[in-house]
């Protein structure tokens, strides 16, 4: 009895230890398969695709490849935030960064009256020093501060092209935001005026480096107009605006599609601006253009809020009452309307008299006609001597007595009407004022129709013709790179800049020259030009080579203190090299003495030499001498690291000593 007793508790505490057993078991695959699951949810949530969970016991395995150590560090800390930290085990790997892409370089630039800024990633190839120093020059003694970080990854090949053309831009803008990248460049800038936004727009298109995108956004600042003034007319010769004013973008398009419905089928170039007496400008504008069209021609000037509608002569009575009508009932209140419907003109004998006023191609001023009285004639002559500035002014007035009313201030008008011509003539009478020519100014005609309203009054009748003409535009107008030179070649060709002997001090009877080549150079805009030293062969070659390039750089410091921007032009010295006399004789030495300016041009793909080579190998197939064995002749190609062009301009210096 007493072993069966004992064998009884043995067998229940053996049950009981199985039992035991058999239930932790059971808790730890459920809590690891719980683990492993809410682990698993969360890298997927947190979009750690690319980790696996593998459980093991109460451990929770993390593996996979995770894309940058940064992924790796997330992903063990979204585990760790589902299980105990410590129960976290990371098997886990990092892409191998050899695979890694680089980094893009960047810069982001920006100037203002307070200095200049800098920010972004350069590589590590970037001269920092000759950067520093650039912007240090740009910054005239304002803070410039440098957040630029260097990264020791391949240079891309335009880099440095985009680069330089940015700090070549920010020269120009001292207010602006530059974004530079290997392939391309964003310019926003604020410029003071209209007139300098296009300056600077056209000379940034200039020289754009190859494979390097540019994008140009300069704002100006709206002009003020006053009188606030548009004018349209409807004749025989069509539909067209003398002056167009708006102050909003909505207003121009109400104000253009107005006048299209009248038949204006040219381009509008009505002018944004600050100054318009109602926010109802375009709308009221746009009644008046549709009152001339309802009458089948006529003028409408519209000058702040007063509006002249001239009607053509012969309407219709009944056709002008309703237009002129309709037009007053519904225009805005700030607006008031006069309405003129002429009649035709008595017939006379008495001549009528007339001031012409022309200015030639040549800027040769003549003033004929008549005038009131010896005084107007005097400050007639002197007032077209001070708007015509050093051009001559001839007179062939006459002083007549009997002379309409105003007659002085029309003609004084006439007078300052034709300055705003590049050449052109006024033609002024009793009752009619005519204006022909041509103009680099495309803003022209609405500024000569302004001046005229302001001077005669809105209701003068007056016609304006005048043809704006690209090549007249001092910007648009700009000379090419190529011309730029020859312009410097036929100023150099009879007058020639010197230098002391032995000396690279340019004489002082030569620096007028050097005022004119800067003159030029500053037309020019933006150009990478070389300027080349070269001496005659007498003297040691070493010496000669450091005075060539002495006397360079004293012609790039000569144009740097005239105010040219020289930041893209380099200074050689090649010393007794490259002759282009006989050095043998003392005329040969003198020519070889020489300054050169030269266009810098950028060399070409390789791709594109192995095709000119290809092609010039054809050529030489083709055209060249055969020798004897049946072969064609080889030309040695000793071509310049830079292309130039062909067009040099010299400059002579003296005899060394």
């Amino acid at each position: 009895m007493r072993l069966s007793a004992i064998f009884t508790r043995l067998i229940v505490f053996a049950a009981a230890a199985f039992l035991s057993v058999a239930a932790a078991r059971v808790a730890v695959t459920v809590v690891e398969e719980r683990s492993v699951l809410a682990v698993q949810e969360t890298l997927v949530d947190q979009g750690h695709e690319w980790a696996t969970v593998q459980g093991d016991g109460l451990q929770v395995i993390l593996e996979g490849t995770a894309p940058t150590e940064a992924n790796l560090f997330r992903a063990i800390s979204a585990a760790g935030s589902m299980v105990d930290a410590s129960r976290v085990i990371n098997n886990m790997a990092v892409t191998d960064s050899a695979s890694i892409a680089p980094p893009e370089f960047a810069i982001e630039i920006l100037r203002n009256d307070s200095g200049v800024s800098l920010i972004g990633l350069i590589p590590a190839t970037t001269d920092r020093e000759d950067l520093a120093e650039r912007i240090a020059d740009l910054a005239d003694g304002k803070p410039v501060t440098d957040l630029l970080e260097v990264g020791d990854y391949p240079t891309p090949e335009t880099w440095r092209d985009a680069l330089g053309y940015a700090l070549r831009a920010l020269e120009m803008l001292p207010r602006s935001k530059i974004s530079v990248n290997a392939d391309r460049v964003i310019v926003n800038a604020i410029s003071d005026s209209p007139a300098e936004k296009r300056q600077l727009e056209t000379a940034l298109a200039r020289n754009t480096p190859d494979g390097v995108r540019l994008a140009v956004e300069i704002s100006a600042p709206r002009p003020v107009i006053s009188p606030f003034t548009t004018r349209f007319i409807l004749d025989g010769d069509g539909a067209r605006f003398d002056a167009c004013a708006a102050d909003t973008s909505e207003a121009v398009a109400t104000i253009v599609e107005a006048a299209s419905n009248a038949g204006f089928r040219e381009r509008a170039n009505c002018t944004l601006a600050l100054g318009a007496p109602s926010r109802t400008w375009g709308e009221a504008v746009a009644m008046a253009i549709e009152a001339v069209d309802e009458m089948d021609g006529g003028t409408v000037t519209i000058a702040d809020t007063d509006i002249t509608l001239i009607a053509p002569i012969g309407t219709d009575q009944r056709v002008f009452d309703n237009a002129v009508g309709q037009l007053e009932n519904a225009l805005p209140e700030a607006f008031a309307l006069a309405a003129e419907l002429p009649v035709l003109p008595e017939q006379t004998d008495e001549e009528s008299p007339q001031f012409t006023a022309i200015l030639s191609p040549e800027g040769e001023v003549q003033l004929r006609g008549r005038v009131p009285d010896d005084i107007t004639n005097t400050v007639v002559k002197n007032f077209a001597s001070a708007r015509f500035g050093q051009q001559p002014v001839t007179m062939r007035t006459r002083v007549v007595e009997g002379l309409p009313t105003g007659w002085s201030i029309r003609v004084l008008a006439g007078v300052e009407a034709l300055s705003e011509l590049s050449n052109g003539s006024v033609i002024v009478g009793p009752d009619m004022f005519e204006v022909r020519g041509n103009t680099g100014n495309p803003d022209a005609s609405a500024d000569i129709s302004r001046l005229l309203i302001e001077k005669l009054g809105q209701g003068a009748d007056f016609e304006i013709n005048v043809t704006y003409v690209e090549e007249l535009d001092p910007i648009a107008g700009l000379p090419t790179p190529e011309e730029c030179i020859d312009q410097i070649q036929s100023v150099t060709e009879v007058r020639k800049i010197t230098f002391d002997p032995s000396s690279a001090d340019i004489t002082a009877a030569t620096q007028p020259v050097v005022d004119e080549i800067a003159e030029i150079l500053k037309a020019c805009g933006d150009l990478r030009i070389r300027v080349s030293g070269y001496t005659d062969s007498q003297g040691r070659e070493v010496m000669n080579q450091q005075l060539s390039q002495d006397r360079a750089d004293a012609v790039l410091t000569a144009l740097r203190a005239r105010r040219v921007p020289v930041s893209t032009f380099e200074a050689i010295g090649y010393g007794e090299e490259n002759p282009i006399a006989d050095n043998d004789t003392e005329e040969g030495r003198e020519a070889n003495r020489r300054i050169e300016f030269d266009l810098i041009l950028p060399e070409p793909a390789l791709e594109d030499v192995s095709a000119l080579d290809t092609l010039a190998a054809e050529d030489q197939g083709e055209t060249g001498d055969q020798t004897d064995d049946g072969d064609a002749e080889t030309v040695e190609d000793n071509a310049p690291d830079d292309e130039t062009t062909d067009t040099d301009a010299d400059i002579d210096a003296p005899a060394e000593d």
